[in-house]
């Protein structure tokens, strides 16, 4: 396997680790933030770095539309074209074709489906989403799975998990092995255990370097994926990271990284930036509300980032009502930064063996709620 991943030191279920890359290394646990098409919405490359991101998720689905895998590759690959030197992710595109109700049509061999953009016809079997990957030069590929809907009855969650482990084994098969590069498998099962095991047998017989939890932040609530989480992590192979896909919010990211996940992406910081919600340690923050109008204190005292150092609740108040753009840039930068505190914080907490008593400060800070009004 291309991909190293070492783990440094445990604390209870919780792992802090280091994921080696032909371009560069990734702290975990680590949050990506979502690259979906070549860019983190509102942010310039140089600036997701700046939040300490070490590692972004590209959309295989939306680049193979536009602009197309081969153009990526004919301009560099990924990296190159969107001036971005750290690792990437991509995923299969399995999630956002699976999302195509009505404009796709399954089978074994793969997807058809008909573009959102502008109603063209497309295949994508694990075999191609392995060479589109390949041109976008993704650090991390991720096999191709089906995505399993909630609710989804015991058969239909067999079915689907059975077929994605199919796959699984097509998509290792297409993946070509090069130094720092690697791919992840996939388990389903939706909220079955004996099913999450047996996909999880499956995809460590076939060989990953590392393993994704799919199939959960699909609807099913928090308190049905964590257990989940209690039981699924456990059952993949202890030497490799751990990602679960599309979680989430900041207390399911802790609550993910005490039952043993390493890796995150979500559009959750990025898309609430675009809708005046900011992220702070003592919750979420609406900067439309009113009550900001007036107020000359930062979003967030704790925070480093530009738009807590530099400006006013009252003036991002401003800008939401403006409708400016300089407002969505400044929250998603906050927002980016906020997770990618957190996951410091975590990582730290794992490394001084206090992680029980960061998990209580993080918390009661959140019980907290914002600053009083002025």
């Amino acid at each position: 396997m291309a991909l190293k991943y070492e783990i440094i030191k445990k604390s209870g279920k919780s792992r802090l680790g280091k994921l080696y890359t032909k371009h560069g290394i990734v702290n975990t646990p680590a949050f990506m933030p979502v690259g979906t098409c070549g860019t983190v919405k509102a942010m310039m490359p140089e600036s997701v770095a700046a939040t300490g991101a070490e590692i972004l998720l590209g959309n295989t689905y939306h680049l193979m539309l536009r602009p197309g895998a081969d153009l990526v590759q004919k301009m560099g690959g990924l990296h190159k074209f969107m001036n971005w030197d750290k690792p990437i992710l991509t995923d299969s595109g399995g999630f956002q074709v699976m999302s195509l109700t009505g404009l796709r049509k399954l089978s074994e061999d793969g997807v058809t489906f008909s573009s959102h953009v502008d109603g063209s016809k497309h295949f994508l079997s694990p075999e191609k989403s392995m060479e589109i990957q390949y041109k976008l030069d993704s650090n991390i590929t991720m096999a191709l799975d089906e995505c399993t809907p909630f609710p989804a009855t015991y058969e239909q969650a067999k079915k689907s998990m059975e077929m994605s482990m199919r796959w699984a084994r097509r998509s290792r098969d297409a993946f070509i092995d090069r130094d720092g590069y690697g791919i992840f498998g996939i388990q389903q099962g939706s909220v079955f255990e004996d099913l999450r095991r047996f996909s999880a047998e499956k995809l460590s017989e076939i060989g990953f370097d590392g393993y994704a939890i799919g199939g959960l932040a699909v609807g099913e609530g928090q308190e049905a994926m964590f257990k989940v989480l209690d039981y699924a992590p456990g059952m993949l192979p202890e030497d490799k990271p751990r990602y679960l896909m599309g979680v989430g919010r900041p207390d399911d990211i802790v609550g993910a990284v005490l039952r043993g996940v390493d890796m995150f992406d979500c559009v959750m910081p990025t898309r609430s930036g675009r809708t005046a919600q900011a992220f702070t340690a003592y919750g979420p923050v609406n900067i439309r509300n009113a009550r900001h109008r007036e107020d000359p204190r930062p979003l967030e005292a704790e925070c480093d980032c530009p738009l807590c150092k530099n400006y006013s609740r009252a003036y991002i108040h401003h800008l939401q009502k403006c409708n400016e753009v300089l407002a969505v840039m400044l929250l998603t930068w906050h927002n980016i930064r906020y997770y990618q505190r957190l996951t410091a914080g975590l990582r730290q907490a794992i490394a001084e063996d206090r992680l029980p008593e960061f998990c209580d400060e993080f918390y009661a800070k959140q019980a907290q709620g914002d600053i009083a009004e002025i």
